[in-house]
Order: C-alpha cells, then structure tokens, then sequence
C-alpha cells in the first residue's frame, strides 16, 4: 500500500505518543534517569522532537555525531502533541497554505511551533518519496513540553547501536523487526490543514 506523502507516523497509545531527540550524554544520561530535562537544558532555545525513529538515526548518525551519543524516546500526552500541531507554522512559505510571505512571516513570529516535512528515510538512511514530521518547540511550546507534557522519557541509545550494527552486516530483516512499531497517527479532522499544502491531504 502506498504511504501518503503527508503523514504523521508515529509509536503512541490512547494518551501519549513517541517523540524522539538526541543529546550529548550530560544532557540526555540526566534525562532518561530522572523522567525530565536537567537544569541545563534550556527552555528558550527551540527543540525539535521527530515520531520518527528512522529519521532521528538519520539525524544523529545513529548515535554517533558529536553532542547527540544519547538518543532519546521521550513520551508526551497527545494533548500536548496536537496543541502544538495546532499552534504551529510552516518552517517554510508555501504558496498553497499561507496567503503570502507576509502572512506568512508573521504566523511564523508570533507561532510557539513550528513544522517541517522532511522525506522519511530507509533503513540505510536512503530518503524515501513520502514525507516525516519534524515538529519545533519554541517559547510557551518549548516550556509545556518540559514542564507538562513529558511521561517518560528513555535511553534508547543501545537499541540505535544494536539496529545500525545490523545493518552494517546487511540484515535489514533483523534490523527492521528491532525498529519500534509507528502506525498512522489518527490525527483529528482539520488538525493539520494549515500544515499541509493544499491537494495533499495527510491520510490516517
């Protein structure tokens, strides 16, 4: 079957959903232990946050790349999910959402998130035709995300290393059947009009 190019995918359950980001160790070790981000994480920097296993290794090189050897699945309400899906902004003008760059621009000053579609990647990190959420929290976003929405958060920095180790060895079956299960997000009706250029509609 084939995957509309706007999708959300993502490992969720009636209450929360799977966001994943990777930090140095100082950052990330603190976070998984304590359930929360550590004082020197900073709320006024904008973070992105990826339901998107696959892209996040893509992103972080499989754990590798300096300042992201701890790669994070980081469970927050879908409450908090979908108000800042609610509240975001293209990271991008697009023609076919916003009136015009003005408009644009000034959604994009005053949203607390932000939104990007990314192609998806495959096991070999390969870009793939369908796209990837990448979601931006900024101000009042960034904070609710710190502060409300967090319902765990876990290192899952080993199962990054066990996945990219078989794939070095070209078993991508055993590699893919490591991978977290994402399913089409079931996103409420008219949730994402405003992020998805028109005659693309994401499909659940």
């Amino acid at each position: 079957m084939q995957i509309p190019r706007h999708q959300i995918r993502a490992r969720f359950t009636d209450a929360t959903v799977t966001v994943y980001q990777a930090y140095h160790p100082s950052i990330g070790v603190p976070a998984a232990r304590d359930g929360r981000f550590p004082a020197s994480w900073k709320r006024g920097r904008m973070t992105w946050v990826k339901p998107s296993f696959r892209w996040m290794m893509y992103r972080c090189g499989w754990g590798l790349k300096a300042n992201q050897e701890t790669v994070l699945a980081v469970e927050i309400t879908r409450e908090g999910f979908e108000w800042a899906l609610r509240d975001a902004c293209l990271s991008h003008h697009d023609p076919r959402v916003h009136a015009d760059r003005d408009a644009w621009r000034e959604q994009l000053r005053t949203a607390p998130a932000r939104v990007q579609w990314d192609p998806e990647r495959d096991l070999c990190l390969r870009p793939l035709d369908h796209r990837s959420l990448q979601l931006g929290l900024s101000g009042e976003a960034s904070h609710r995300y710190a502060d409300a929405w967090i319902v765990g958060v876990t290192d899952v920095t080993p199962l990054a290393h066990r996945v990219h180790a078989l794939v070095r060895a070209d078993d991508l079956d055993g590699a893919a059947a490591l991978l977290p299960e994402e399913r089409p997000y079931p996103v409420p009706e008219g949730l994402l009009d405003h992020l998805v250029p028109a005659g693309r509609p994401v499909a659940n």
